[in-house]
C-alpha cells in the first residue's frame, strides 16, 4: 500500500505558515520605506535586521532543543506564532528607534521558538526518501503567503501611498487566521532525549555541536560560511528603490519572485529527493552568486525581473533543502536540536551579513558590496562541493 506523502499535519503546518508569511511579507517590502521614513539610516536598517536575526538564532537552537528534551512540538508551534502575530500591530504604536528593536525582536523570537519544532514535525511526518519533497511543499505553502501579503501591500498602497502605518494593524488578522489553524494539529506521541539541563541556560544548545556528528559539522560549516554574506533581502529592495523605481514597482517585483520561489520549491524538492540533496543546493549557491553579481551593476527594471526569477530558482533549491539534508544525517530525536543548532548559528551569522552590508554600502556604495557577496558565495561552492562528501543516512 502506498503511503500518503503530505499527510493532514504537513497540510495544516504548511497553511500555518502560509498565513503568517502573510502577515509577515505583508510588511517586509515596505519596511525599508518605513524604516527609511521614520529617520533609520542603511546601517542601522542592517543593524536592526541583524539583532532580530541574531535573536531569531539564539532562540532556534534554545527552543529546538527544549522540543526534543521533552517530546513536545506543538506548544513551542503554537507560542511561536502567537508572538509573531502580536508584534505586527506593536511595530505601528511608537516610531522611537528602541521600540521598533523591541517589536521586531519580538516577532523574531516568535519564530525562534517555533522553527526547529515545526521542522521537526515535518520530518517526523515524511520518510529519507521523501525529505525534499515534503520541506519543498512546506516552503512552496509558506511562500505563497509571500506573495498574497505583498499583494494585498501593493493594492491598500495603490489607494493610499506612503501610509505604512496602517499596514501593521491589517497584518494582525492573518497572523491570528495562522494561530487557530495550530489548535487542529494533533501531535504524535514522541519520547524526549532525556537530556533536560538542571538550570537555565540559553547557549545550552551548543553542547549538540560539540557532540554531533563530523558530517553534520562539515555541512553546516559550510551552510555558515554562505551564511556570513547572504544579508537580509532588504537590501535587493533598497538598490531597486535606489535606482529610481517606485514602491508598487518594487512591491511588485518582490510579489513575482515569491512566485517563483513558491511555484518551483515543490518540484524542485522532487528533483533533489531523486538527483541529491547536494547537487541541487550547489546549483542554488551557483544562481545566487549570478544574481548578486547581476544586482551589482544593473538599473533595468526588465532585467530585474530576471534575476528575481532566478533569485526564486536559488531560494526552492536552498532554503528547504538545507532543512531536509540535515535532518537526513542526524538522529531522528534530535531533529529539532540539529535544525535549531544550524538555524541559532545561521541567524548569528546574519547579524554580521546584514551588518556589514550595511557598512559596506555606506562606505563604498552597492557596487562593492553585491560583488563581495558573490565572490564569497564561489568560495563556498568550492568548499562544500570538495570538503563535504555525501553522507549516509542516521536512521
Amino acid at each position: 500500500m502506498r503511503l500518503k506523502i503530505i499527510t493532514k499535519t504537513i497540510w495544516v503546518l504548511s497553511l500555518v505558515s502560509l498565513f503568517t508569511d502573510m502577515a509577515s511579507e505583508m510588511l517586509y517590502p515596505v519596511m525599508p520605506m518605513f524604516l527609511r521614513s521614520i529617520g533609520f539610516s542603511f546601517l542601522l536598517i542592517g543593524i536592526l535586521e541583524g539583532v532580530a536575526e541574531a535573536t531569531a538564532g539564539l532562540s532556534k537552537g534554545y527552543f529546538g532543543q527544549k522540543s526534543d528534551e521533552l517530546g513536545k512540538r506543538l506548544p513551542f508551534v503554537q507560542l511561536g506564532y502567537s508572538l509573531s502575530a502580536i508584534s505586527k500591530p506593536l511595530m505601528a504604536i511608537f516610531i522611537y528607534p528602541m521600540w521598533i528593536f523591541f517589536t521586531r525582536t519580538i516577532d523574531r523570537l516568535g519564530k525562534g521558538i517555533r522553527t526547529g519544532a515545526r521542522d521537526a514535525m515535518l520530518s517526523d511526518e515524511s520518510s529519507k526518501e521523501n525529505k525534499g519533497r515534503v520541506f519543498g511543499f512546506h516552503r512552496s505553502m509558506d511562500t505563497l503567503g509571500a506573495v498574497f501579503g505583498p499583494a494585498i501591500s501593493l493594492a491598500y498602497l495603490y489607494y493610499h501611498p506612503g501610509n505604512y502605518k496602517t499596514l501593521f494593524f491589517i497584518a494582525f488578522f492573518p497572523g491570528v487566521l495562522a494561530i487557530l489553524f495550530t489548535f487542529i494539529i494533533k501531535e504524535k506521541k514522541l519520547t524526549g532525549t532525556g537530556k533536560a539541563a538542571k538550570n537555565f541556560n540559553f547557549f545550552s544548545f551548543l553542547s549538540y555541536w560539540k557532540n554531533s556528528p563530523q558530517e553534520y559539522k562539515r555541512l553546516v560549516t559550510g551552510f555558515l560560511l554562505f551564511a556570513m554574506f547572504n544579508s537580509s533581502d532588504v537590501f535587493l529592495l533598497l538598490k531597486m528603490k535606489e535606482t529610481g523605481m517606485d514602491d508598487s514597482a518594487v512591491i511588485g517585483i518582490y510579489i513575482f519572485y515569491n512566485l517563483m520561489y513558491a511555484l518551483m520549491a515543490y518540484p524542485v524538492g522532487i528533483v533533489a529527493d531523486k538527483l541529491g540533496m547536494k547537487k541541487v543546493f550547489l546549483g542554488g549557491l551557483l544562481v545566487f552568486a549570478i544574481v548578486y553579481g547581476g544586482f551589482a551593476f544593473n538599473h533595468s527594471f526588465y532585467l530585474f525581473l530576471v534575476l528575481f526569477f532566478l533569485y526564486g530558482l536559488y531560494a526552492a533549491a536552498t532554503e528547504g533543502i538545507s532543512k531536509a539534508w540535515i535532518s537526513n544525517i542526524v538522529h531522528g530525536k534530535e531533529t529539532a536540536t540539529a535544525i535549531g543548532t544550524y538555524t541559532g548559528f545561521q541567524s548569528i551569522c546574519s547579524l554580521i551579513a546584514s551588518s556589514l552590508t550595511g557598512f559596506l554600502w555606506y562606505q563604498f556604495g552597492g557596487v562593492v558590496t553585491f560583488s563581495t557577496t558573490a565572490l564569497v558565495t564561489l568560495l563556498v561552492i568550492i568548499y562544500l562541493y570538495y570538503f563535504h562528501k555525501t553522507p549516509a543516512v542516521v536512521h
